[in-house]
């Protein structure tokens, strides 16, 4: 049986496997820009930003860090998908 002390330290300790997630979802999304995708990696990392910002500092600044990391790949925010269009029709 689990004593009261050891489930409060459980519950108190960083979590090292949601540690590691956001690690890989940071790489991924970096991979996804880096692929020619920065725009959709940069609306996936805003919304972990959004998710973390009042659950864990600690990761929303991880998180922050790379959208500001990734958002100059964007170019102009409006006129990819303006210039799609104009190409395409």
């Amino acid at each position: 049986m689990v004593s009261h002390d050891s489930r409060t330290e459980a519950e108190n300790a960083p979590s090292s496997i949601d540690d590691e997630l956001c690690e890989i979802l940071r790489t991924s999304l970096h991979a996804l820009a880096t692929a020619g995708q920065s725009e959709a990696a940069c609306r996936l990392a805003a919304r972990a930003c959004t998710l973390l910002r009042k659950e864990n500092q600690g990761r929303w600044n991880k998180f922050n860090a790379l959208l500001h990391r990734l958002s100059p790949m964007t170019g102009d925010i409006g006129t990819q998908g303006d210039a799609k269009r104009v190409h395409n029709g």
